[in-house]
C-alpha cells in the first residue's frame, strides 16, 4: 500500500468529529500535506485512479485485442491500424 493510501486510511479510521492534523499525518507517512488534504477532500484523484480513468479499454478488453492480433498474425494477415481501431471500438461498447 502506498504511503498516501495509508495516510488516508488513518484519517478514515478516526471517529466522526474526531480532530486530526493533515500536517502531522502527512509527516508521519512522508507525503505532502496539501496532496493528502486534497485527496481526502475529494479534490484530487490518486495517480493510480487517474491512470485507470484514462484507459480506453479495460484489462480484459486489452486481452481480447491481443488475442485478435495473435489470431490475425497466425493466419499471416498482419493487422492494419484501421482493423485494430474497428475491433477496439467494437469491444469497447
Amino acid at each position: 500500500m502506498d504511503p498516501i493510501d495509508k495516510a488516508i486510511e488513518e484519517i478514515k479510521s478516526r471517529g466522526p468529529g474526531e480532530e486530526f492534523s493533515y500536517r502531522k499525518i502527512a509527516k508521519k507517512y512522508g507525503v505532502p500535506d496539501t496532496t493528502l488534504r486534497r485527496i481526502h477532500q475529494g479534490k484530487n484523484v490518486p495517480i493510480k485512479e487517474q491512470q485507470l480513468q484514462r484507459r480506453k479499454l479495460t484489462p480484459q478488453q486489452e486481452l481480447e485485442l491481443v488475442s485478435y492480433i495473435e489470431k490475425l498474425t497466425g493466419r499471416r494477415l498482419p493487422p492494419i491500424r484501421e482493423m485494430l481501431q474497428n475491433f477496439a471500438l467494437l469491444i469497447a461498447k
